[in-house]
């Protein structure tokens, strides 16, 4: 059984996909991870709903629902995708009372993955050094198998980085040649 952590972004959408290519007929559960409101503002990543807080806000409660319920729909998206590709698919949704890769950490050996597949953001060097990384983590702390995915923009991106650097290497190598 696999557990596919889906956000609904491009690296997650690949991720699913992937699996299904890669493991058709696998028994998958769909995560999407959730973050309570004052879990939020703990680790300053605001509920980006139409909410407002005060005297005639919405509380605390209404705002969870709401981000479980945004939740629930991410995941149901997930599964039904991975279903479309050829798994046996369900969701799952949790909270995140501790940091997204505890939590799909501990969501993995609440099913009893294998493995767990997640997409890669594709971030830089820099901001991954700085601000961490949940598939670097996943794959540092992880007791089972992880596999990080990255998005076909990312996929593309990266293949041209490679290929200039192929091509600038080559010209050096030329350059370098003729000199001698």
């Amino acid at each position: 059984m696999i557990l596919l952590c889906y956000d609904g972004s491009a690296g997650a959408q690949a991720a699913i996909d992937l699996a299904a290519r890669a493991m058709p007929g696998t028994r998958a559960t769909v995560l999407t991870i959730w973050e309570p409101f004052l879990e939020a503002v703990n680790h300053g990543s605001w509920f980006a709903g139409d909410f407002t807080l005060g005297d005639g806000g919405q509380n605390y409660e209404q705002i969870d629902r709401a981000a479980e319920q945004a939740a629930l729909e991410t995941a149901a998206e997930g599964a039904q995708r991975a279903r479309d590709g050829g798994l046996v698919a369900r969701a799952r949704v949790a909270s995140r009372q501790r940091g997204i890769a505890d939590a799909i950490l501990f969501e993995a050996a609440v099913v009893d993955a294998d493995m767990i597949v997640v997409g890669s953001r594709g971030r830089g060097d820099l901001k991954s050094f700085l601000l961490g990384s949940v598939a670097h983590h996943l794959v540092q702390h992880a007791d089972r198998a992880v596999n990080v995915v990255p998005s076909r923009d990312l996929v593309v991106q990266r293949r041209h980085v490679h290929a200039t650097s192929m091509v600038v290497g080559a010209a050096r190598a030329a350059r370098s040649a003729i000199a001698r």
